[in-house]
């Protein structure tokens, strides 16, 4: 192969804006709002007291940038996560398995104080704090889901494979995460889900 057969890309200039929960020069963006969010939280009657004074404005969002697919290529993002509870959890995102699951993924805290909740699906799980200018590398084959543990909006740098997709409906056959990250006085506690069932991979078509 020669340089003439090698389909060339442009760098890519980014600026994250992370108090904005911004990541300038991305091309993708998707919102989640409470509504979204429906079975997430364990405590049924508290999710819908809060629909009732739901102010429409998104829960948590992601800017992202992808230029290249397949495996060599990258995706880059900003996820941006607001303080809340849900009951006695805390605002967490929905979390996912890559659908390739041996992709592994990148996380680097830019402003507030959140945690990334880690499981495998034989039954290891791991809690690790993201707090800015620290970050968590997610190994290919671990669920995981990030859960905003402090006052404020708990934004993340995150970069993964291109090819490596989102199996998100994981969590839900499996009658949640492992473990719930709930408020304790003014921090948290990690707790089992007595919900949880296991987990199992998507079946292929």
């Amino acid at each position: 192969m020669t340089a003439r057969d090698v389909r060339q890309v442009p760098p890519v200039p980014l600026t994250v804006l992370a108090g904005d929960g911004r990541l300038v020069g991305s091309n993708g963006r998707y919102e989640r709002f409470l509504p979204d969010l429906e079975g997430l939280y364990r405590d049924v009657d508290a999710y819908i007291q809060q629909l009732a004074v739901d102010d429409g404005r998104p829960v948590y969002w992601v800017e992202s940038s992808q230029t290249e697919d397949g495996p060599g290529g990258l995706i880059t993002g900003i996820s941006a996560l607001e303080a809340g509870t849900v009951g006695r959890e805390y605002a967490m995102t929905r979390g996912h398995l890559h659908a390739i699951a041996d992709r592994s993924e990148l996380y680097v805290g830019l402003s507030g104080h959140g945690v990334m909740i880690l499981e495998t699906l034989d039954g290891r799980a791991e809690v690790v704090d993201v707090t800015p200018g620290k970050a968590v590398y997610v190994p290919g084959w671990w669920v995981h889901r990030s859960v905003n543990v402090g006052r404020e909006r708990f934004v993340t740098l995150f970069c993964y494979a291109a090819d490596a997709g989102q199996d998100y409906m994981i969590i839900e056959r499996a009658g949640g995460m492992r473990s719930l990250v709930t408020v304790e006085g003014e921090g948290y506690r990690v707790e089992p889900n007595p919900d949880h069932r296991g987990y199992r991979l998507a079946e292929r078509a």
